[in-house]
Formats: structure tokens, sequence, C-alpha cells
């Protein structure tokens, strides 16, 4: 098989800044000849892009290894090869373990040493590449720019890192550990890119890090610009209509941020803002350096910048020492808030943060029994702010397919699945779209004639 013909699957697991990731190891990988496949049977390599968040992440990893190991030796057999890579922040916390537990493995690399993906993948070879070590250089620097074809196949919708690590150390988040110290791209890089993205016919861009809102990048002349600031410039660029930005830490959110939502129309009415617990003492022993009052402060000064915005959370239940008050401190903020939606978890330890080591660990039954019932109190938030959007106009930009013949799906500016009647042709369009009902995870609107669905300001919020 010639090296223009070779092919690369890549499956991606957690968070949207692994998505983006997912995308530039592509683009590395077409710089070598390589072209996506559409499943690994097909592909010469397999990369998984692994996310360490989540609970038995690393045996889920294993599991997805031991398949692809069964398509290695029949590849094998049949006198072809296939090369499996596992990267990412699992990558990172495992390393060498990784390669002695599944030999099948070629090649292991951390979220910070991807664009050394090419001469990696040529020294595995030899034997086995593990490679978790925090480099000196930028990545971003050393990575070819993005595929042409691959930015027009993706959409009107785009991620773009612009932030990475975290230096907040909570106390059951592996993040500084896999993904280093907060650093932040310079703003020329980030405009540049944020350029071809609009050539390619994307109209939003999704401003990612692991820490967004702590963005910090130098500008060309030397002086230091903040997430606000960026923001201001990107919306500058003719062509994008919408920005976002995820995730946030509420000891970022600055005046001057929270200013930008106020003044800065095509920032979206749309903040995914974690707290974690309601409750002060359990914030406490998370390490999240804030109380709850600070977080009521901050949305209030939000909702006084902009009256129509939305709000998103994550929530851990079962902390260790998490008693029931401290539960119902979380189920009160909840109430308080009136989130749009919002993602809660079980809390589940992390080898090597300081949490896995703490005592009083919540049994599993009261875990559970305490997840229900926050779940059941967001999705009945979800749900009344999702009614109250019936009998309004948005703006819908159109991004897919829907399920049935004739059906797009858009997002609305608080990032709600719109479900329209609307020709593929209309794919980028942001139309102005009246909705007239509205379910569980999305609504059904009908396309306002002549309504050309540039974004305003909706009138009152929506609560």
């Amino acid at each position: 098989m010639t090296a223009s013909r070779r092919k690369h699957f890549i499956k991606t697991f957690g968070c949207q800044m692994n998505v983006y990731d997912s995308g530039r190891m592509a683009d590395a990988l077409a710089a070598e000849g390589y072209e996506p496949a559409e499943r690994p049977e097909e592909a010469d390599l397999v990369i998984l892009n692994t996310c360490h968040i989540r609970e038995k992440a690393a045996e889920k990893v294993y599991s997805e290894v031991g398949r692809l190991r069964a398509l290695k030796e029949a590849r094998r057999r049949a006198g072809g090869e296939m090369l499996i890579g596992v990267v990412g922040c699992v990558a990172q916390a495992e390393g060498e373990e990784i390669v002695r537990r599944a030999p099948a493995v070629d090649l292991v690399i951390g979220p910070q040493s991807y664009h050394r993906l090419p001469e990696l993948l040529r020294a595995s070879r030899a034997g086995a590449v593990v490679e978790t070590e925090f480099p000196v250089e930028d990545k971003f620097d050393h990575l070819p720019a993005a595929a042409p074809a691959r930015l027009r196949s993706a959409g009107p919708t785009a991620f773009l890192t612009v932030q990475e690590g975290c230096d907040k150390f909570c106390t059951f988040c592996v993040v500084p550990y896999t993904r280093g110290a907060e650093v932040s791209r310079p703003v020329a890089a980030i405009l540049e890119e944020a350029r071809r993205l609009v050539a390619a016919g994307v109209r939003e861009i999704t401003l990612l890090g692991q820490n967004v809102n702590a963005y910090r990048g130098q500008a060309a002349d030397g002086a230091e610009w903040g997430l606000a600031r960026l923001i201001e410039a990107l919306a500058g660029l003719s062509g994008l209509e919408r920005i976002r930005y995820t995730t946030s830490h509420p000891r970022d959110m600055d005046a001057a941020l929270i200013a930008a939502h106020r003044d800065i129309p095509a920032l979206m009415p749309y903040l995914h803002l974690p707290v974690q617990s309601g409750s002060d003492r359990i914030l406490a022993l998370m390490n999240r350096k804030h109380r709850r009052d600070d977080y009521f402060a901050i949305v209030e000064q939000l909702r006084a910048a902009r009256p129509d915005i939305a709000l998103s959370g994550d929530f851990i239940v079962g902390f260790p020492g998490e008693s029931d008050r401290d539960f119902e401190d979380t189920m009160d903020l909840v109430r308080r808030i009136g989130y749009a939606q919002a993602y809660s978890f079980k809390y589940s330890p992390r080898p090597g943060t300081p949490a896995a080591g703490l005592e009083d660990q919540v049994p599993e039954a009261v875990k559970v029994e305490r997840l229900a019932a926050l779940q059941a109190e967001l999705d009945r938030g979800q749900a009344r702010f999702n009614a109250a959007t019936v009998g309004r106009r948005l703006a819908v930009l159109i991004e897919k397919p829907g399920r049935k013949p004739g059906q797009m799906i858009g997002r609305s500016p608080y990032l709600q699945s719109v479900v329209v009647e609307a020709d593929p042709g209309r794919r980028g369009e942001i139309v102005e779209t009246l909705i007239r009902s509205a379910g569980p995870n999305s609504l059904i609107g009908d396309i306002i004639a002549g309504g050309e669905g540039k974004e305003h300001r909706a009138m009152e919020a929506i609560s």
C-alpha cells in the first residue's frame, strides 16, 4: 500500500478539547500521507484519544485496545499492518503501564506531545514508544495548518483551543497532572486560525480551555490580553457571527469578561460556569477557593450585564464527607440559580489526586440516591427553560440534517437543539425561527420567511 493511501481512524473520548486535538492530529497525519478511514477495520493506524476525568477511564481504554488487538492480529495474518496509538490524558497518567498491560499498543503519547506524532509513529516501528514528558516547545508552533478539506467538511461550527492546563488544583481533578500548568496561545496564532476557519465556512467558534477564562495571551506588541479582549478582536472578523467559550472557573470571571457579555453581540448569551457544590464546607474540601455567595454574586453581575443570559454548570455529588446538609445546600443553589442545562456526576476517586485519600468516603448507595435527586431537579429546570422559549423568535444556526427527510437541526443562541423544516442548502445560515414546541432535549420551530436571523438581544430574559 502506498504512503498516499495509508488510512487512520481516530476515536475520541471526553471533552471538546479532545475533539479539537483529534482534528489537529488528523492534520499532522495528512501531511504524512494519511487519509481518514470510516471504520477501524479499514485503518493502518488507529488512535484512541483518551479522557481521564470519569470513573474507570483507564479500564475502558484497555477494553477498547483488546478489541483492536484482534483486528491487528487479523491484519497481520493477511500480510498487512495496523498500528495502535493511545494518546491524551489516560496516556499521560498511565504511561509505560499501558504498554506493559497491552503489548498490542505501539505508541503512547501525552496531550502535550501530539505535534510529534509523525516522528513518534516512525520510531514505533522499532518498538513501542512512550512520550509523556511535558515538552519545552509549544506544540501549536509545530503543527501544520488545518487541512482546508477537513475544515470545510466540519460544518458551520468549530472548536478552537486558546488555553490549556490548569493551576487551580481542585482536589478531585487530574487535569493539572495530565495537561500541566496553564498556558495561553499567542493572540496572533489564534486570530490566524480563526480566519482560516471562517474562510472555510465556519460561522460560530467555541473557544476552548481547561480553564479558558484564565486566558492570558501575548499580543504582537508584547501586551497581555485577557479573554475579553481576545473575544472583542474575534468579533471583528468578517463572517464570524457567533462566539462561545468553555470551560470557565468562577475565580476568573473578571469585570472585563462580564462586560463583554453586555457589549459584544457576537458573544452568545450562554455560559458554562461550573460550581461543583453548593456547600461552602465541600467547596473548601474541593479547594475551589470560592464560596457559594461568590458564585451568586458573579451570576448576579452577569444577569445585570446580559439579562437574557442562560447558565450551565457541573456538579459532583457524594464528595468525601458530604453530609445531607451539604447536599441540600447544593439543591438550594440549583433552585436559586435556575440552570438552562447542567451536568451531574457521582464522585469517583482519581488516583493521585488529594481527594482520593480523604476519609469519610460516601457510600455508593447514598451517591446514587443523591445523583438521582439532583438530576431530577436539573431536568425540571431545563424543561422550564425550554418551555419559556415557546412563542419566541430565536436566531438559529442551521448545522446538519435531521432524522426525517426535509428536516434540519440548528442551534439557538442558548445552545438548544432546534428542529426546523428546511432545505439542506441552508446549512450554515442563521435564520429567524419561531419556536412552537419544546421537548426535554430539543425545540421545534418554523423559519420565518424573510427573517435573516441576525443575532439580536432578547427583549426580556428567559427564565
